[in-house]
């Protein structure tokens, strides 16, 4: 991939999985490339995820029904899926135009255009990992989606059937009395599993240090602690951006800042509809039996990451602004809502809790792709709960653009200029 590029430079604003993944295609492509970020590198939500890279994710949120359930959660604080109620018109807003789109049209339209970029990811990440040598915990094991009940079972039963006829992607069905042997960390008496073996996860946060590690050895300059204050534009274009650390120039700005890209959308002159919706996760030191697989637990709407040297439970979405507090009760929540599943305990103590405000944009897909009215501006956001596994993908369409070669999938779904 090269482009006419020679000599030429890029800043990118945010050093969060997007951003690392942005600067690592630039550098590839041959530009010179610095990344600031306003806190320190792989923090935020690209630290405490789940670590799961999962194709399986195909379905946007904007599922029939869903709209409801967020109704529902303005009078249940505990429910997993919550908007708190707040005087907020752009969350408002946000929330008609995300209801306006809760159809089964919207969810195979915006399901083929998150399948492409999810499907070049995993791509894209299989190469990376390999060329890199990045020994991040990866593992090809796909993922399970594990049931209580047997109306669980059959509910989902009908979301896999969808995904095999609209999208090609198939489950193994696993009935409840197969499920111990198939992972011997799940407690016998549960209805069954559907798992999905072409999705994979890693540590996020031995991915990140790596990815960082390799690029800063190959010149990428990382800047922690730099927050962006203002940009500076004449014709067109961005001159030059103010940080805390001072001005920067380049030929080409990547603004890849996650929940806080709102934030810019008159410095950058462009619309930039993206609402923090907060996740919390606790880490907790090996327990045993360790689950073998990264699991769901879509009835209690919970997450499990098995690690070589610790268990992960997260989870939650929270549409409260951008609250940074981390609530007991939530992570007690987290664990409450594993134990009926696992058989090893989860209630050891915490080695780190944490939260996180996802990039929620109101149709599902991120936002990537040039300022309609900055010619050398580029947006690398807005990526859901799907930032690490669309990584890749979105850091090459980012560097195809600004070298103006072709993209290797369409780039037209996810531009800025649909808002």
């Amino acid at each position: 991939m090269t482009g006419n590029v020679s000599g030429e430079s890029a800043v990118v604003v945010g050093a969060g999985t997007i951003g690392i993944a942005c600067a690592h295609y630039l550098k590839k492509a041959g530009l010179e490339v610095t990344v600031i970020d306003r806190g320190t590198v792989a923090s935020a939500c690209s630290h405490g995820n789940c670590g799961y890279i999962c194709p399986s994710h195909v379905p946007p949120l904007t599922e029939p029904g869903a709209f409801a359930v967020a109704l529902k959660s303005l009078f249940n604080p505990q429910a997993p899926f919550r908007v708190k109620p707040r005087m907020s018109p752009a969350m408002w807003n946000w929330m008609w135009q995300f209801a306006r789109r809760c159809n089964h049209r919207q969810v195979l339209t915006a399901g083929k255009h998150l399948q492409s970029i999810l499907d070049a990811s995993m791509t894209e990440y299989r190469d990376l990992v390999q060329d890199e040598s990045l020994d991040c915990e990866w593992k090809e094991n796909g993922l399970l989606y594990v049931f209580q009940t047997a109306r669980g079972m059959e509910a989902f039963s009908k979301n896999d059937s969808m995904l095999t006829k609209e999208f090609g992607v198939t489950a193994d069905r696993i009935e409840g009395d197969q499920l111990p042997e198939f992972d011997p960390g799940l407690k016998p008496g549960l209805a069954g599993a559907f798992h999905y073996p072409g999705d994979t996860s890693v540590r996020p946060d031995l991915l990140n240090k790596q990815w960082v590690e390799r690029l800063r050895a190959d010149g990428v300059q990382f800047i922690e602690n730099c927050e962006l204050t203002k940009v500076h534009k004449a014709g067109g274009r961005i001159k030059r951006v103010s940080t805390s650390h001072g001005e920067m120039r380049a030929d080409h700005f990547v603004f890849a800042m996650g929940a806080w890209s709102t934030r810019w959308s008159d410095e950058l002159e462009c619309r930039i509809p993206i609402e923090p919706g907060k996740g919390y996760s606790v880490t907790m030191k090996r327990v045993e039996p360790l689950p073998r697989h990264p699991i769901l637990f879509p009835e209690h709407k919970v997450g499990v990451s098995p690690f070589e040297n610790g268990l992960r439970l997260g989870s939650m979405m929270e549409f409260a602004g951008y609250d940074t507090t981390i609530r007991e009760e939530r992570i007690q929540q987290l664990r409450d809502s594993a134990r009926p599943y696992l058989v090893a305990p989860v209630d050891g103590a915490a080695e780190e809790t944490w939260y996180g405000w996802r990039p929620m944009t109101w149709d599902s897909l991120p936002i990537i792709g040039a300022s309609s009215s900055l010619e050398n501006a580029f947006l690398a956001t807005g990526h859901n709960m799907l930032g690490l596994s669309l990584a890749p993908s979105t850091g090459r369409l980012i560097a195809e653009l600004i070298t103006g070669v072709d993209t290797h999938i369409d780039a037209t779904p996810f531009s800025p200029s649909r808002f």
